[in-house]
């Protein structure tokens, strides 16, 4: 479907001239003054209005202020035969694209024409951009309703719309990047930069640089001047994953950020100013670090000022089921697959089991069920023996010091009970959609209900 253009001229020469050279690439509409283009505009989308400055009645700059504030925003080029810099300034102030003057040339009009048309395109993919970032980043878009989950989204909430630096804890696979961006997304910065650095993938000779940037011949190597990630992020978040790792050189740069908001490239002396606000992140213990000389402490108490916990899977075992059926789904329709069907024995023994590698070690079996099972029935018997077992090699702190199984302090009917709560809790009480969510069928499910009545809602 051709570009939309509205040609606003009170000259019938110059909108009938206009017309007859863009109409072979243009949907082209004419108004021969303002008035006419306002009842245009509001009765139908254009992608480009074209308006001559000086017209009988309004001038072109209230065809401008009008364009402007329609939800599907058209760009507009300003035309005129009294061309003079106050008035391409005036009509770039109220948010014009560009502006050109009379007689025109028309080669260079559709080239403006067609950038015009590039720069609405990526002003509408970043909107589009932005809403789903709003929608993944939203505090409806979280998988799980378990007390410990809940406990940190309303942390999150609580903390995201302040400056204030976040300290997020937890083990490898818990999500801290996902939180991290939920709590930039749902700030004043989510529309700026969100710019995360895994301060452990990146050797210490070079995390500095990394950081900070550096100027040309700084160092061997450097060729060239490089700009650093602080200045990348500036106006919006930093987010250092693995902050436990940094070199004490860096430590001492970081600190000296936190309290001048100011830093030097490497190689220079000259301090830049940047507004920032970090997230951090880490698997370890700072505390213990700075008991030990590794993690300064002054640097410490500077980023603990939010500290946030996020709960392994282990402590959030009632949304399992939910991020299982999540994930399914959305590996399904990935691969162009059939989500298979997780029976209840299944699912209890996924239940059950400590999770050591947390929601990616959860993510990586949906896919893998996705793949092998093809949208068949996936019962206790198809799940690898470490998911029945008992024995994950992993104590309940994560570690591999004893080799301890998980043990579930609950009988398997009252697993099972818990299961079934949880599934109509889910579906609001629709029986279908839970019988759906546990993996088996309608029937059994009234079969259940029939022998425990009081779990119905």
């Amino acid at each position: 479907m051709p570009a939309s253009i509205l040609i606003v001229d009170d000259e019938k020469h110059t909108r009938d001239g206009l017309s007859a050279v863009l109409e072979d690439d243009y949907d082209v509409t004419t108004a021969r003054d303002a008035d006419e283009a306002f009842n245009l505009m509001e009765a139908d989308e254009f992608d480009v209005v074209l308006t001559d400055l000086r017209m009988a009645g309004k001038s072109g700059l209230k065809v401008i202020d009008r364009a402007v504030k329609l939800a599907y925003r058209p760009v507009v080029i300003m035309m005129t035969a009294y061309g003079s810099v106050d008035t391409a300034v005036e009509a770039m102030k109220r948010g014009a694209f560009d502006f050109v003057t009379k007689p025109l040339n028309i080669e260079k009009l559709e080239i403006l024409i067609k950038r015009a048309l590039q720069s609405r395109n990526l002003e509408v993919e970043n909107k589009e951009l932005h809403t789903r970032l709003d929608q993944k980043y939203s505090f409806d878009g979280i998988i799980g309703n378990s007390q410990p989950l809940l406990q940190v989204l309303e942390e999150v909430k609580t903390v995201a719309p302040s400056k204030a630096t976040v300290m997020l804890y937890g083990d490898t696979g818990t999500g801290k990047e996902l939180v991290a961006q939920m709590v930039h997304q749902n700030s004043p910065r989510s529309r700026a930069a969100f710019v995360p650095v895994h301060c452990a993938a990146i050797p210490a000779n070079l995390l500095e640089s990394e950081l900070f940037g550096h100027e040309k011949g700084a160092f061997t190597g450097a060729d060239s001047k490089r700009i650093g990630r602080f200045e990348a992020a500036d106006g919006g978040t930093l987010f250092l994953d693995e902050i436990g790792e940094i070199d004490p050189p860096t430590q001492v740069k970081l600190l000296r950020f936190l309290e001048t908001r100011s830093f030097e490239r490497l190689g220079s002396l000259k301090p830049i100013k940047v507004d920032v606000r970090l997230v951090c992140a880490t698997n370890k213990n700072l505390r213990e670090m700075v008991g030990k000389g590794t993690f300064r402490e002054d640097l410490y108490y500077r980023l603990n000022v939010v500290p946030i916990t996020l709960p392994s899977l282990r402590q959030r075992s009632d949304d399992i089921p939910l991020l299982i059926t999540h994930f399914l789904k959305q590996f399904a329709s990935e691969n162009g697959m059939i989500a298979p069907e997780v029976t209840a024995d299944a699912m209890l023994a996924l239940q059950h089991y400590a999770w050591p590698g947390n929601i990616r070690e959860l993510r990586n079996l949906c896919e893998n069920l996705v793949v092998m099972k093809r949208g068949g029935q996936v019962t206790e018997y198809d799940l690898d023996p470490r998911f029945t077992s008992g024995d994950t090699g992993m104590t309940a702190s994560g570690s591999a010091a004893d080799c301890k199984p998980l043990k579930n302090p609950l009988s398997r009917e009252e697993n099972e009970k818990r299961l079934l709560r949880n599934a109509l809790v889910e579906a609001n009480g629709n029986r279908t959609q839970a019988a759906k969510l546990m993996g088996i069928s309608r029937r059994t499910l009234h079969r259940k209900l029939s022998q425990w009545p009081e779990l119905d809602i």
